[in-house]
Protein backbone atom coordinates (compact mmCIF):
# COMPACT_ATOMS: atom_id res chain seq x y z
CA UNK A 1 0.00 0.00 0.00
CA UNK A 2 3.01 2.63 1.31
CA UNK A 3 4.55 1.95 -2.00
CA UNK A 4 1.21 2.22 -4.36
CA UNK A 5 0.86 5.70 -2.30
CA UNK A 6 4.42 6.72 -2.86
CA UNK A 7 4.16 5.86 -6.78
CA UNK A 8 1.08 7.09 -7.67
CA UNK A 9 -0.24 9.77 -4.78
CA UNK A 10 -3.30 7.72 -4.03
CA UNK A 11 -4.62 4.09 -3.98
CA UNK A 12 -7.91 3.80 -5.42
CA UNK A 13 -8.64 0.57 -6.06
CA UNK A 14 -8.09 -2.88 -4.23
CA UNK A 15 -8.95 -6.67 -6.21
CA UNK A 16 -8.48 -9.55 -3.78
CA UNK A 17 -8.30 -12.24 -5.98
CA UNK A 18 -5.99 -14.78 -3.72
CA UNK A 19 -7.23 -18.03 -3.23
CA UNK A 20 -6.08 -21.62 -2.81
CA UNK A 21 -7.33 -24.87 -2.28
CA UNK A 22 -6.34 -28.25 -0.42
CA UNK A 23 -9.23 -30.21 -1.16
CA UNK A 24 -10.22 -33.64 0.52
CA UNK A 25 -13.63 -34.59 2.05
CA UNK A 26 -14.34 -33.46 5.67
CA UNK A 27 -15.10 -37.01 7.14
CA UNK A 28 -13.47 -40.50 6.20
CA UNK A 29 -13.69 -43.80 7.59
CA UNK A 30 -10.19 -45.58 7.94
CA UNK A 31 -10.18 -48.99 9.44
CA UNK A 32 -13.34 -48.27 11.07
CA UNK A 33 -11.92 -45.20 12.29
CA UNK A 34 -13.49 -41.62 11.59
CA UNK A 35 -11.01 -39.01 10.03
CA UNK A 36 -11.61 -35.60 9.68
CA UNK A 37 -9.91 -32.99 7.28
CA UNK A 38 -6.80 -31.54 8.95
CA UNK A 39 -6.69 -28.42 10.81
CA UNK A 40 -3.85 -27.41 8.78
CA UNK A 41 -5.84 -28.23 5.46
CA UNK A 42 -8.60 -26.18 6.76
CA UNK A 43 -6.34 -23.05 7.91
CA UNK A 44 -4.55 -22.79 5.18
CA UNK A 45 -6.86 -22.15 2.90
CA UNK A 46 -9.35 -20.21 5.31
CA UNK A 47 -5.83 -17.66 6.11
CA UNK A 48 -5.29 -17.05 2.73
CA UNK A 49 -8.44 -16.95 1.29
CA UNK A 50 -10.33 -14.71 3.61
CA UNK A 51 -7.79 -13.43 6.40
CA UNK A 52 -6.05 -12.34 3.52
CA UNK A 53 -8.54 -10.59 2.25
CA UNK A 54 -9.73 -9.24 5.49
CA UNK A 55 -5.85 -7.95 5.81
CA UNK A 56 -5.90 -6.81 2.64
CA UNK A 57 -8.64 -4.74 2.77
CA UNK A 58 -7.70 -3.16 6.04
CA UNK A 59 -4.48 -2.20 4.74
CA UNK A 60 -5.77 -0.21 1.55
CA UNK A 61 -8.79 0.98 3.33
CA UNK A 62 -6.37 3.70 5.87
CA UNK A 63 -5.62 5.21 2.48
CA UNK A 64 -9.03 5.11 0.32
CA UNK A 65 -10.86 6.02 3.99
CA UNK A 66 -8.18 9.82 4.15
CA UNK A 67 -9.15 10.51 0.56
CA UNK A 68 -13.18 9.28 0.98
CA UNK A 69 -12.43 7.46 -2.20
CA UNK A 70 -12.22 3.75 -3.09
CA UNK A 71 -13.75 0.15 -4.74
CA UNK A 72 -12.77 -2.83 -2.84
CA UNK A 73 -13.60 -5.99 -5.09
CA UNK A 74 -12.79 -8.83 -3.64
CA UNK A 75 -13.34 -12.86 -5.03
CA UNK A 76 -15.53 -15.93 -3.96
CA UNK A 77 -16.59 -18.52 -5.66
CA UNK A 78 -19.60 -20.74 -7.01
CA UNK A 79 -18.32 -23.00 -4.26
CA UNK A 80 -19.38 -20.69 -1.21
CA UNK A 81 -22.88 -22.20 -2.25
CA UNK A 82 -21.11 -25.64 -0.87
CA UNK A 83 -18.91 -28.33 -2.69
CA UNK A 84 -17.98 -31.74 -2.28
CA UNK A 85 -14.47 -32.13 -1.05
CA UNK A 86 -14.11 -28.67 -0.72
CA UNK A 87 -15.75 -27.63 2.95
CA UNK A 88 -12.34 -25.17 3.53
CA UNK A 89 -12.64 -24.01 0.82
CA UNK A 90 -16.43 -23.31 0.45
CA UNK A 91 -16.26 -21.97 4.07
CA UNK A 92 -13.29 -19.39 2.98
CA UNK A 93 -15.36 -17.82 -0.19
CA UNK A 94 -18.71 -18.01 1.65
CA UNK A 95 -16.50 -15.76 4.29
CA UNK A 96 -15.53 -13.49 1.30
CA UNK A 97 -19.31 -12.72 0.43
CA UNK A 98 -19.85 -11.91 4.15
CA UNK A 99 -16.98 -9.94 4.66
CA UNK A 100 -17.78 -8.13 1.56
CA UNK A 101 -21.58 -7.82 2.74
CA UNK A 102 -20.52 -6.04 6.18
CA UNK A 103 -17.74 -4.00 5.18
CA UNK A 104 -20.29 -2.28 1.60
CA UNK A 105 -22.20 -1.49 5.22
CA UNK A 106 -19.32 0.11 7.51
CA UNK A 107 -17.72 1.62 4.65
CA UNK A 108 -19.97 3.18 2.53
CA UNK A 109 -19.82 6.14 4.86
CA UNK A 110 -16.64 6.70 3.60
CA UNK A 111 -17.31 6.30 -0.03
CA UNK A 112 -15.36 2.97 -0.33
CA UNK A 113 -18.04 0.70 -2.60
CA UNK A 114 -16.97 -3.16 -1.68
CA UNK A 115 -18.53 -5.76 -4.07
CA UNK A 116 -17.42 -9.09 -5.14
CA UNK A 117 -17.45 -11.38 -8.04
CA UNK A 118 -18.21 -15.18 -7.50
CA UNK A 119 -16.36 -17.32 -10.58
CA UNK A 120 -17.74 -20.74 -12.23
CA UNK A 121 -15.56 -23.22 -13.54
CA UNK A 122 -12.44 -21.04 -14.99
CA UNK A 123 -10.03 -22.34 -17.66
CA UNK A 124 -7.18 -22.27 -15.92
CA UNK A 125 -3.96 -24.46 -14.73
CA UNK A 126 -6.17 -25.97 -12.09
CA UNK A 127 -8.95 -26.84 -14.74
CA UNK A 128 -6.94 -27.91 -17.33
CA UNK A 129 -5.44 -30.58 -15.28
CA UNK A 130 -9.29 -32.05 -14.58
CA UNK A 131 -9.96 -35.52 -16.38
CA UNK A 132 -12.02 -35.04 -19.00
CA UNK A 133 -14.76 -37.56 -17.78
CA UNK A 134 -14.95 -34.88 -14.80
CA UNK A 135 -15.04 -31.80 -16.95
CA UNK A 136 -17.75 -33.35 -19.17
CA UNK A 137 -19.64 -33.56 -15.85
CA UNK A 138 -18.55 -30.25 -14.46
CA UNK A 139 -19.58 -28.68 -18.01
CA UNK A 140 -23.13 -30.51 -18.17
CA UNK A 141 -23.63 -28.15 -15.35
CA UNK A 142 -23.01 -25.13 -16.48
CA UNK A 143 -26.31 -24.20 -19.24
CA UNK A 144 -23.38 -22.10 -21.45
CA UNK A 145 -21.32 -25.66 -21.52
CA UNK A 146 -18.16 -24.13 -21.03
CA UNK A 147 -15.80 -22.54 -19.00
CA UNK A 148 -15.00 -18.97 -18.82
CA UNK A 149 -11.88 -17.16 -19.89
CA UNK A 150 -10.09 -15.29 -17.66
CA UNK A 151 -10.66 -12.31 -19.42
CA UNK A 152 -14.40 -12.49 -18.83
CA UNK A 153 -13.68 -12.96 -14.98
CA UNK A 154 -11.35 -9.68 -15.22
CA UNK A 155 -13.83 -7.93 -17.00
CA UNK A 156 -16.46 -8.37 -14.19
CA UNK A 157 -13.50 -7.00 -11.68
CA UNK A 158 -12.87 -3.96 -13.99
CA UNK A 159 -16.53 -3.17 -14.60
CA UNK A 160 -17.14 -3.34 -10.57
CA UNK A 161 -13.76 -1.03 -9.90
CA UNK A 162 -14.55 1.63 -12.62
CA UNK A 163 -17.44 4.54 -11.90
CA UNK A 164 -19.73 2.92 -14.13
CA UNK A 165 -20.71 1.18 -10.83
CA UNK A 166 -20.36 3.96 -8.53
CA UNK A 167 -23.80 3.28 -7.17
CA UNK A 168 -23.17 -0.37 -6.74
CA UNK A 169 -22.06 -1.67 -3.21
CA UNK A 170 -22.31 -4.79 -1.35
CA UNK A 171 -23.14 -7.58 -4.17
CA UNK A 172 -22.03 -10.64 -5.13
CA UNK A 173 -22.04 -10.92 -8.88
CA UNK A 174 -21.81 -14.45 -10.08
CA UNK A 175 -19.88 -15.40 -13.24
CA UNK A 176 -20.84 -19.17 -13.53
CA UNK A 177 -22.24 -19.14 -17.55
CA UNK A 178 -25.86 -19.87 -15.80
CA UNK A 179 -24.52 -22.58 -13.21
CA UNK A 180 -25.97 -21.07 -9.64
CA UNK A 181 -29.53 -20.17 -12.11
CA UNK A 182 -32.33 -21.47 -9.34
CA UNK A 183 -29.42 -22.67 -7.10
Amino acid sequence: VEAVVKEYGRLDILINNAGITRDGLTTRIKDGEVKFMSEENWDAVLDVNLKGTWLCSQAAAVEMVKQKYGRIVNTASVAALGNIGQANYAASKAGVIGLTSTLALEWARFNIAVNCIAPGGTKTRMTAAIPENVMAGLLEKIPLKRLAEPSEIAAVHAFLASDMASYITGHVIFVDGGQTVGA
